[in-house]
């Protein structure tokens, strides 16, 4: 059981620094007070296509990541209690 909760709290610590590193690199994606006067849904090419960019990529790699945190973390509340 020691193994188990050690290979689970390497792997906890690697996606800790990870979510870290990927959401410092991440852009801001709002523009501040004047996005809202002026909205922010243009229905431009590039936002029909975010999810392919550089940044929508690396969105859907911080949601993942922070999934993967709170799944191991819960699993390792688990292996710390019994």
């Amino acid at each position: 059981m020691t193994t188990l909760k050690n290979i689970v709290l390497a792997i906890y610590i690697v996606i800790c620094i990870a979510v870290i590193i990927i959401a410092t690199i991440q852009t801001k994606d709002s523009n501040g007070p004047s996005e809202a006067m002026t909205g922010s849904s243009t229905g431009n090419f590039y936002e029909k296509n975010k999810g392919r960019t550089k940044e929508g990529k690396l969105k859907r790699l911080t949601i993942i990541l922070g999934i993967a945190f709170i799944i191991l973390s819960v699993a390792l509340g688990v292996l710390y209690v019994i």
